[in-house]
């Protein structure tokens, strides 16, 4: 076992360190498959409950309703624990997963009513509450595993993270999404209730973690000016000194923008995908299948990249290198769209964009945080996240409104020009987004090897 691990993420020091990331790996497993079982959901039920067109306005809702939910949140990091955080957040989760599970099973205002209407609040609500879900816990899990695991181990640990959350995003739209279609009538309700359960259980592991992992296993990131940082930032308590910290850092900002391009371009490509689902099946039941085995898909396809050693580009090759394929990969993607399109190909452009991202982009990002302070871990982190994914998805999906208005003026030569824009635009991004990549793993290897932190 050992000797695989070597050859495939690098020399593991030992088998308590392995542990540690087995235990943090498994955690993770049930946070994508927790998500990647309800990321279907939101959109089948949304489709379903509100109607397809309005998913622009609600990716655009979702940008709105971070900015709370962030500010409650660092507060949360100020007055507790790490892990305390957590099992506060999964509690909420886990709770209003039950609420939203009965409210679906109500005959009135849950899917027994097939009418799809932007009146019926409860898809609107559901629809931002997996956004949430999606940012938050996914957030405070890196940036707990940031804190406590140094660079030169997240280089072999970070992989293995990811194998089993990628065992996760297979395993829970495969299996569990479409429960609903497949046992309970097309009634997706009970799965949702399933969900809660395992958001209790990612809480209970996290306690377990904090138990079963030795200490010295729990120690990250030292540096000698990040005393100094800490008290610095210490001085500036307050519900944006996250938000603060990441307008006045370059080396943030360049995540921020990394993590924005991507998604913005991306949130075009998702959309063109559900609106071509809405199109092509007609029950809610139908659609949330279909996007489970696209949910499925992409974490297969993220397996097999990280079980063929695609992280060892960064660990062999340098952080620059890691951090430049996507975007050349969404390139192709953009050029491709333009030629061709339809069901098939959205479903693989997003297939591909998603897995690459997951299985080599993200854990590369996620180390970025490693030589900075605990406040740009935890609060900037979550601003980022927040922001640059909810953001960019919210711009993206105010570029989709107009999709229906220029079909509506011009049909399918609408459509073209629609598509058009999209192309030029998206190569203007990518031109900005190669640069800041550059810029992001320069400071990183800089800060490391020089055992200081960044901000």
């Amino acid at each position: 076992m050992m000797s695989f691990l070597k050859r495939m993420y690098g020399n593991f020091q030992s088998r308590e360190e392995v542990f540690k990331f087995v235990v943090l790996g498994f955690i993770f497993f049930l946070v994508i498959g927790t998500y990647w079982t309800l990321r279907p959901l939101k959109d089948g039920l949304f489709l379903s409950i509100v109607g397809g067109i309005y998913q622009p306005y609600a990716k655009i809702l979702s940008m709105f309703a971070v900015f709370p939910i962030v500010m409650f949140y660092s507060k949360l990091i100020d007055w507790f624990s790490r892990d305390k955080v957590f099992y506060i957040l999964t509690a909420f989760y886990c709770v209003t997963a039950f609420a939203f599970a009965l409210a679906f099973m109500n005959p009135t205002i849950g899917l027994a009513n097939t009418v799809e209407s932007p009146s019926r609040i409860l898809g609107w609500l559901w629809y931002v509450w997996v956004e949430s879900f999606g940012s938050l816990i996914v957030a405070l899990f890196w940036a707990y595993t940031a804190d406590i695991t140094a660079p030169d181990v997240a280089k072999r640990g970070y992989p293995l993270i990811v194998l089993f959350g990628q065992l996760g995003n297979i395993l829970g739209p495969l299996f569990l999404t479409p429960l609903g279609k497949n046992f309970f009538n097309g009634d997706s309700s009970p799965v949702v209730a399933i969900t809660g359960v395992l958001i209790f259980c990612i809480g209970f592991m996290v306690w377990i973690f904090g138990r079963i992992v030795p200490a010295s296993q729990r120690q990250g990131y030292k540096s000698a000016d990040e005393a100094k940082v800490d008290k610095k930032e210490k001085g500036e308590a307050g519900f944006f000194e996250g938000l603060f910290l990441l307008l006045r850092t370059p080396y943030l900002l360049s995540i921020f923008f990394i993590i924005t391009i991507f998604e913005m371009i991306v949130t075009v490509f998702d959309f063109l995908l559900k609106i071509n689902v809405a199109e092509n099946f007609a029950t809610s039941a139908e659609r949330v299948a279909y996007l489970g085995s696209y949910a499925w898909m992409t974490g297969l396809v993220a397996f097999l990249c990280v079980i063929l050693g695609i992280n060892n580009i960064q660990r062999k090759v340098g952080m620059t290198a890691s951090l430049l394929i996507l975007p050349f990969l969404v390139l192709f993607a953009v050029l491709t769209s333009k030629f061709y399109t339809g069901l098939a190909v959205f479903f693989w452009i997003m297939v591909f964009a998603k897995a690459v991202n997951y299985a080599l982009n993200q854990p590369t990002l996620k180390q970025l945080y490693i030589p900075t302070s605990a406040d740009a871990k935890y609060k900037s982190q979550a601003w980022i996240e927040m922001f640059g994914s909810r953001g960019s998805k919210g711009t993206g999906s105010f570029f989709n409104t107009f999709r229906e208005g220029f079909i509506k003026m011009s049909g399918p030569a609408g459509a073209a020009a629609f598509m058009t824009i999209f192309t030029f635009g998206g190569v203007g991004l990518i031109t900005l987004w190669v640069p800041i990549a550059i810029y992001a793993s320069r400071k990183y290897n800089t800060a490391v090897k020089e055992n200081k932190v960044v901000c």
